[in-house]
Formats: C-alpha cells, structure tokens, sequence
C-alpha cells in the first residue's frame, strides 16, 4: 500500500541573522524534517541599507548554496528542483521530489552594488529529509446483517494472515494489497485495495490541478466513490477526483470506497493542504482619529493566508524594516516619525502589501 507522504511542517520562528549596518537575513526555521518525495518550503527574507557611500544600494544577485567555497555555487545550476520563489524582499526556497541526499545546511547570500555589499545568512537552514514509516488501519465490512459479530480472515498478496481475525488489521506502509472475507466464508473476498495517489502533491497551491487516484483490485468489478471528512454523503464517482483549479475551501481529508456484490472496502483518508498567498492586507491604526505628538500609537496589519502570513513594515522607500510583526508600535509617536508606512505580508505561495499614511500633530 502507497500512502501519500505528509507535508512537512516547519517549526513557526524566526531566526534573524544579523550584520552591521542594517544588513540581514531572517529565517523561518533554522531546522526543517521533511519527508522523501515531498515538496519543502524554505522561508527567508532579507534587508539592507537603502543607501551606503552616498550611492543607493540595487541587489545585483541572490543566490542559494549548500557548500562553502572560495565562491559558493548557485544552487539552481545544479538542482532542477530547486525553485527561487523570490519576491521583493522574499527569498524563499523550494525544493520538490525530495531525496534523502538533500539532507544539508542550506544558506542564502545577496550582493549589491556596494563595494562591501555581499552578505550571507549564516548559520543557514538544516534540512532534514526521512523516509515515510507510517501505518494505516482497514475494516473489514459485510453486506449482510448478522447476529452474532463473525471472524474475519485477512489476507496480504493473496496470502492468509495467520492468526489475525478482527474486523480491524493495522498495516504499514509498503507496496501490498489486502482483502478481507467472514470466516467459512473465504470464496468471497473483499475488493482488495492497493493505493490512494496524490497528482502532483497532498500539499497544492491555490489553482492548480490536483488528482486523487483511487487503486482497488476487484472481481467482479467494483463502484467507486469518494467522500470528503465525516459526511457520509457521496461527492464523486469513478476512481479519480480532479480539481482543475483546486480552492481553499476543498482542503480537508478524502477517502474512496469501492464496492461490489460481495463487500465494500475504504481507503484511508488523506489530507489535502491547499496554500494561498495573503489576501488583500488590512491595514489599521489605533486609536483612530487624530494623532498627537506624544502619544500611544500602534498600526495593525492582517491578512488570511496559508501557511500563515508574516509580516514586515517598511518607512516611505526605505527598505530596513521598522518592525517583523503584525504591529507597529510608537509608545510616545514623535512628529518626525510622520509619514507613510507600508506592511508587506508573505509566505512561501506569495506577497502583498498595502500602505498607510500618519501626520503627527503638535502637543
């Protein structure tokens, strides 16, 4: 049995790797487990100086690399599932078809036009890849209605199961197929299942294309459905489920059946996780109405996003960032902090921002 791999699930915080001057690079996570065959979202952002040496500061290259040399080579060039999700301040990486080879300490660099202007977020981001061991459980059902609960007989690849007779048998995750029959019962065995495939991962962007596949090995042949969480009301029919441009509200776990004369069998559910860029930023100050020099002020910035959005504020052009929070805080706001302030969320799908403008009045 082929179950699908789990996402992996980065560790929520933040590792800032400072340098002088204004230079950084910040980290979502410094250690991320992912499974073999999955697809791993590497957060990073990055700042600098807007101007050093009386000459504005541009980003001439960005780049990935595992191995320190002389002169760190780009991952992409030799990588081709290596994908630079980059985006404004974002540096983002994406690794798909993990192996367990991939396994490494991976950084990010920059250079700009400044003559001291190359800086590498160092320590980098450990990646952690692992084989899938999991185990699943199937249930054995019949049709008809019997009096006293029955024995059941298991079988794996054709072969019987010695010693195993309960309604329910936990399997592993291999390549095998299972059937089931009520003992003194055995000529009528259960639709044998074999996988539930994910095309092209449990973890979609939103739309894309996704396919679930469903694998059973049925005689006579078996009626396939599919069912979504604990309603027991049918979606689709047939041995694939397609979302041509699959939405944030089809996440949720999926699970098919087949059935025949003789039996009806059920997969295991899967999970599907489907991501999105942040929603148009809402952006707030408090309190409202007019701002006077001295006082409390806090702008708020949200957005509904998956993964979870982060957040960074930003003063007119300039490119430190005044905060990596969802709020900006000013406990006693000063004239000279008047002006426009933008808040930029992201996550690994994409970013928005929007802006805010703030005159601080005199005492």
């Amino acid at each position: 049995m082929d179950l699908s791999a789990l996402a992996p699930t980065p560790l929520v915080l933040l590792h800032t790797v400072l340098g002088q001057n204004g230079w950084s690079v910040t980290y979502t996570s410094t250690h991320i487990c992912a499974l073999k065959k999955s697809t791993v979202d590497i957060g990073c952002s990055y700042s600098y100086p807007s101007t050093r040496h009386n000459m504005n500061t541009a980003v001439q290259k960005r780049l990935w690399f595992i191995k320190n040399k002389d002169e760190p080579l780009d991952l992409k060039t030799y990588s081709r599932r290596a994908e630079y999700r980059f985006h404004e301040n974002d540096c983002t990486l994406r690794i798909t078809d993990l192996r367990e080879r991939d396994s490494d300490e991976y950084k990010f660099r920059f250079v700009t036009n400044q003559p001291d202007g190359s800086y590498t977020g160092s320590p980098g981001v450990t990646l952690t890849v692992r084989r899938l061991l999991s185990h699943t459980e199937l249930q054995c059902h019949s049709s008809c209605d019997v009096i006293d609960p029955p024995s059941y007989v298991w079988y794996k690849n054709g072969q019987k199961i010695e010693e195993e007779t309960s309604l329910r048998v936990s399997v592993g995750g291999d390549d095998s197929s299972y059937s089931c029959a009520v003992k003194g019962h055995e000529g009528y065995l259960s639709p044998k299942l074999y996988y539930v495939l994910v095309n092209p991962s449990a973890e979609a962007e939103e739309g894309t294309s996704v396919s679930l596949n469903c694998g059973f090995n049925a005689n006579p042949a078996a009626n396939y459905s599919w069912y979504k969480g604990n309603i027991q009301t049918r979606i689709s029919e047939g041995t694939v489920l397609d979302f041509s441009s699959i939405q944030p509200s089809d996440s949720g776990e999926y699970y098919c059946t087949a059935e025949n004369e003789l039996g009806r069998s059920a997969s295991q559910s899967i999970f599907i996780n489907v991501k999105y860029a942040p929603k148009p930023v809402n952006v707030s100050v408090t309190p409202s109405g007019e701002i006077v020099e001295g006082n409390s002020v806090t702008l708020t910035c949200s957005s509904d996003a998956n993964p979870a959005a982060k957040y960074t504020w930003y003063k007119g052009n300039n490119n430190k960032p005044q905060s990596v929070d969802t709020q900006l805080v000013f406990t006693s706001i000063q004239r000279s902090e008047s002006g426009q302030y933008r808040c930029r969320a992201y996550n690994s799908v994409g970013a928005t921002s929007d802006t805010i403008s703030i005159h601080v009045k005199c005492e």
